[in-house]
């Protein structure tokens, strides 16, 4: 955090962390003005970045650039601004996120697409196809990590403004913001982790023998709290007895996957109904929604990875879930298949073996 005079620019206080990562010590600092170590902005550019907060047309800005280090060395930077007040003076309140990772993430996953649009490009029909859906993902991962991202700086930021006893509850909003938040980020990097294992052949998986009834019980349990107003889930009738000898978490990944979409792209007030059958040699996974659909044009692409159905985009995720889950399912050697109805819902089957295949 980077706090500066409003009328001078030079620095009133800047904590450890960024002290730390800019190499100059406070005192060093307190001579110094932002543009000092943003060597990429010229005064007047500058000057126009902050006039808006200044005239009080903007309440706070975002922008991004580079910081350069007492050694030298650069690093890109995420910066929240403010124009706040300390003491009898205005200030500037520069909330700033190195985000150096982030952008060799970004490189990597731009590499992973161009390597992915390669192999793409015999399969679709169109060299427009193509780059539609290129684009689209870029759009996506672009989308759902800034979001969640955003709003971290700004609930950091608010955090330290509550100082008072009374402001607890206030205070907890925003830690349960930062905590969700960070929960997200965390479940897509577990997402593309998991689609590298699959990729280079280093999952295992563990068999052991279980009754059914208990992933089922895990999987609702855990839906139930994702659940929108007026919506619930039918469990499935006489699977009590139902015994697998199967990878126990990729059979609850798999079919939370399929119950957590089923809620996700369902409206209020709806139902999802969860059936289970099993005969001398597999057992059959059916999760039926009355939601949005996919459609048609879609349909031939739902399992590809980082595909989204046109009428998806608006909602949460990456593209990835279903193409896991089908992986998983086809190593056990299981199946997935979907019948589906724009407006009118869709039913997705899952089929596992009883037992690993020998």
């Amino acid at each position: 955090m980077f706090v500066f005079d409003a009328k001078t620019l030079k620095f009133v206080n800047v904590n450890y962390g960024g002290q730390k990562n800019i190499g100059y010590s406070l005192a060093e600092l307190k001579t110094m003005t932002p543009l000092d170590i943003k060597p990429d902005l010229s005064e007047v550019t500058f000057q126009k970045i902050i006039d808006p907060l200044l005239d009080g047309q903007e309440e706070n800005i975002e922008f991004e650039t580079r910081h350069q280090r007492r050694d030298g060395s650069f690093y890109p930077i995420q910066v929240h601004l403010q124009l706040s007040t300390l003491g009898d003076k205005s200030v500037f309140v520069a909330i700033i996120m190195d985000i150096t990772e982030l952008k060799n993430y970004t490189q990597r996953l731009e590499k992973t697409v161009e390597e992915r649009t390669k192999q793409l490009k015999d399969a679709l029909e169109t060299e427009k196809e193509l780059n539609e859906l290129k684009t689209k993902f870029l759009s996506l991962v672009s989308h759902e990590f800034k979001t969640p991202l955003t709003g971290i700086l700004t609930s950091s930021m608010l955090l330290s403004k509550y100082t008072l006893e009374t402001q607890q509850e206030k205070r907890d909003k925003h830690i349960e913001t930062i905590t969700n938040k960070v929960h997200y980020l965390n479940s897509i990097l577990n997402d593309f982790l998991s689609v590298e294992k699959l990729e280079t052949g280093k999952v295992t998986y563990k068999f052991t023998t279980f009754k059914l009834s208990k992933v089922v019980n895990e999987v609702i349990y855990n839906a139930n709290m994702l659940l929108k107003e007026g919506q619930k889930i039918n469990y499935p009738e006489n699977i009590d007895d139902i015994i697998l000898t199967q990878d126990e978490k990729t059979i609850e990944l798999s079919l939370s996957n399929l119950v957590h979409n089923a809620i996700k792209y369902s409206p209020e007030k709806t139902t999802i109904q969860l059936n289970i059958h099993q005969d001398q040699t597999q057992t059959v996974f059916e999760v039926i929604d009355s939601g949005i659909g996919i459609p048609k044009k879609d349909q031939k692409n739902i399992f590809n990875r980082y595909f989204r159905a046109e009428n998806a985009l608006l909602s949460q995720g990456t593209g990835i879930g279903l193409n896991i889950v089908k992986t998983h399912l086809e190593n056990l050697g299981g199946s997935i298949h979907f019948i589906s109805q724009e407006q009118k819902g869709s039913t997705f089957t899952m089929i596992i073996p009883n037992t690993p295949n020998q």
